[in-house]
């Protein structure tokens, strides 16, 4: 049975270590290897300390875009000199080389929701969608799955470097975004399948972050990064189910024989997976 190893820090939401999975060969993710965790803007002294001298952090994961690191400013854990920052957007438009500064643009999820709303108006106007048909309309799962594996198809560059990044970490490596449960799930849900944690165990840890969507919720809303685009959604729309993360994992087995057969694709290699495996199960 899966438990969720919750970090309860102050300034955080939603962070948790992965140690404890084990995989299908008898081995298990070692703790203080791989956290996971909503953004990091909040965290108090007493909390950097924490993961610091505790658990051993060296690397934070970054997956926010720069859309957000300009709107949010430098969290805290910057001014830790020996922890390693690594930053890679998973949105193919983003990017610090623009027209408009980037503290002053959309988030890149807003311009998608925008789109994705003008072209349903649109097939319901031109008669070719019913509005109120279930049948063709995408289910919750199939939109926040099919969201997923857009990152894979244009950002691969950010999910090979974030993979990499934690199997070249000293110490415990955080990875992290916004709510800490779509771009950080994706990555990390990558990572354990790597390492040969099973597809149910993989997809009960994506699905652990639904406990902490009030709360996560709560948090971005008092942020004036997040706070508009958060007007209106619910904490259901909001909140990752088991189907979405087995229907990403059903599409990568049958586009690609797998996880590491979509990383092979990508340059990936054998030497890489085993420096995941010695960073996230060795003694």
């Amino acid at each position: 049975m899966y438990r969720p190893q919750w970090i309860d820090l102050d300034g955080v939401a939603n962070m948790r270590d992965l140690g404890g999975l084990p995989t299908e060969t008898g081995e298990a993710v070692r703790p203080r290897r791989l956290l996971r965790s909503d953004n990091l803007q909040d965290l108090s002294p007493e909390a950097i300390k924490t993961l610091v001298t505790r658990f051993g952090v060296s690397d934070v994961v970054d997956l926010r875009t720069h859309v957000e690191l300009a709107k949010e400013g430098d969290g805290p854990l910057r001014a830790v000199t020996h922890v390693r920052h690594h930053h890679h957007t998973l949105y193919r438009e983003d990017s610090v080389e623009s027209g408009i500064p980037a503290a002053e643009r959309a988030l890149p999820w807003e311009t998608d929701e925008r789109r994705e709303a003008a072209a349903a108006r649109a097939a319901v106007a031109d008669g070719s969608q019913e509005e109120t048909d279930p049948a063709r309309r995408r289910s919750h799962e199939e939109f926040w799955s099919e969201h997923y594996l857009s990152y894979l198809a244009t950002r691969p560059d950010s999910i090979v470097a974030a993979l990499d990044a934690i199997a070249s970490s000293e110490g415990a490596a955080i990875v992290h975004c916004a709510a800490g449960k779509d771009r950080t799930g994706t990555v990390v849900g990558l990572a354990l399948k790597v390492v040969g944690v099973s597809d149910d165990l993989v997809i009960a840890d994506y699905a652990a972050s639904a406990e902490r969507v009030p709360a996560i919720m709560a948090r971005l809303r008092s942020s004036t990064a997040y706070a508009a685009n958060l007007q209106g959604k619910t904490i259901a729309q909001q909140s990752p189910t088991t189907d979405t993360m087995r229907l990403l994992l059903q599409t990568l087995d049958e586009r690609h024989g797998g996880a590491l057969g979509w990383l092979d694709t990508q340059g990936w290699t054998r030497a890489d997976t085993d420096r995941l495996r010695r960073k996230l199960l060795a003694d």
